[in-house]
């Protein structure tokens, strides 16, 4: 299992990523949306933003008004950022839960 510190880089990792490939990530999904992150077998959270193909605001805690909330264990969430679990896979067979507007479900998708 995973550590809270551990996430908690991959989560940064992910968003130094994403802020690498802003503009090619903006020109596919369009989006402003609050986001949760919320790593069950740890009982902790985390919690910032997607805003022009970037995520920002990273910090710890929960934020039970996100417009986007992924639950997800900490091996999981480890295994997804690094790219050694299929999102799709994952999904399927619910070692992901996402909860969101199904509009943003399709633009997500994208990210994909």
């Amino acid at each position: 299992m995973a550590n809270v510190d551990e996430c908690r880089q991959a989560l940064h990792d992910l968003a130094a990523r994403l802020e690498a490939n802003a503009a090619e990530v903006r020109d596919r999904v369009d989006l402003d949306r609050t986001l949760a992150c919320r790593v069950t077998d740890l009982e902790t959270a985390f919690h910032g933003r997607l805003k022009d193909g970037r995520l920002i605001d990273l910090a710890d805690g929960d934020d039970p008004k996100a417009k986007i909330a992924m639950s997800i264990g900490s091996d999981d969430l480890i295994a997804l950022v690094h790219g050694r679990l299929d999102v799709a896979r994952a999904l399927a067979s619910r070692q992901i839960s996402v909860k969101a507007n199904p509009f943003d479900l399709l633009k997500l998708r994208k990210l994909l």
